[in-house]
């Protein structure tokens, strides 16, 4: 097996798991997804009577022997789907300090999706917003190992710049953004994922959040933007009880807006095992 480092055990957990694409897709080389082109594949799907024009090497020419009628073998063709995977590394998904950090379950999300992709024989490709790494789609066998290899090499800081990291992609395939979308330029993000979405992308908004933010201590703290530190906010008592309303708030405007594209959108919390959230995240949710 390709050396994966500490993913293996993830991997041998999603094993098998299936990650259908959520509308046919183009045609092109040869996968497990239903394509939009209709013809000479292995998946037989149904008779239709031939008509003037239609391309003879389609004809069951034994049913026609059987039967003295013409009809056309209809087929789904079975295409690949690339499969790019943006991962945040703003300073903000290096939190919290104990425990597993927001971007500690990215990376393996990301590793294992990575997995699920390639299995299927489906072209991935890796984007690490904010710190300038990841390759291009590849199909070869090492793309999880080499995923793995890319992610553990970098530390979360500054700003990610999500927006940017989506208007390079290619117009086509499938797009994953596991981020805490706490960039400070969610407009600009979104802005850049209703044109992939418009060009046919299928987009999968996968928001990490913490139980820290969900649960925040209720003694008196400082309310620190990591990517921001001059942005400093104290907070105690009815404030936590604020902060806690107005997040919640927050966390169901981001679900509305990615939704609203056109896009799955999955929440993942840190606490939860990253074989669970995978399966959720192919299922579109849920």
């Amino acid at each position: 097996m390709t050396e994966v480092g500490r993913y293996g055990t993830l991997l041998d957990a999603i094993h098998g798991v299936r990650w259908p694409a959520r509308a046919r897709v183009a045609a092109g080389a040869a996968g497990t997804h239903s394509s939009r082109q209709q013809g000479l594949a292995v998946e037989f799907t149904a008779y239709r009577p031939h008509r003037q024009g239609d391309d003879p090497s389609h004809l069951d020419w034994k049913l026609l022997a059987r039967t003295d009628r013409a009809y056309q073998r209809i087929s789904i063709e079975r295409s690949t789907l690339l499969t790019t995977l943006i991962v945040d590394a703003s300073a903000s998904m290096d939190f919290p300090d104990v425990g597993p950090r927001k971007w500690d379950r990215a990376c393996e999300l990301t590793v294992g999706l990575a997995g699920v992709a390639q299995s299927a024989g489906d072209p991935v490709g890796l984007v690490v917003a904010g710190a300038g790494a990841g390759f291009h789609p590849r199909t070869r066998r090492g793309v999880v190992a080499h995923t793995a290899t890319v992610l553990d090499l970098v530390r979360p800081d500054g700003v990610a710049e999500l927006a940017a990291s989506l208007r390079r992609l290619p117009a086509r395939g499938r797009v994953v953004v596991i981020s805490d979308f706490l960039d400070g330029d969610g407009d600009a993000t979104l802005a850049a994922a209703r044109d992939r979405a418009a060009a046919g992308v299928e987009l999968i908004a996968v928001h990490m959040v913490a139980v820290e933010e969900l649960q925040p201590s209720g003694a008196p703290f400082d309310a620190v933007d990591p990517e921001r530190p001059s942005e400093r906010r104290p907070l105690g008592g009815s404030e936590v009880v604020a902060y806690q309303r107005a997040f919640d708030a927050w966390r169901e405007t981001v679900a509305e807006q990615w939704r609203a594209l056109g896009a799955a959108y999955v929440e993942v919390r840190t606490d939860e095992p990253a074989d669970r959230a995978i399966r959720r995240i192919v299922r579109g949710g849920g």
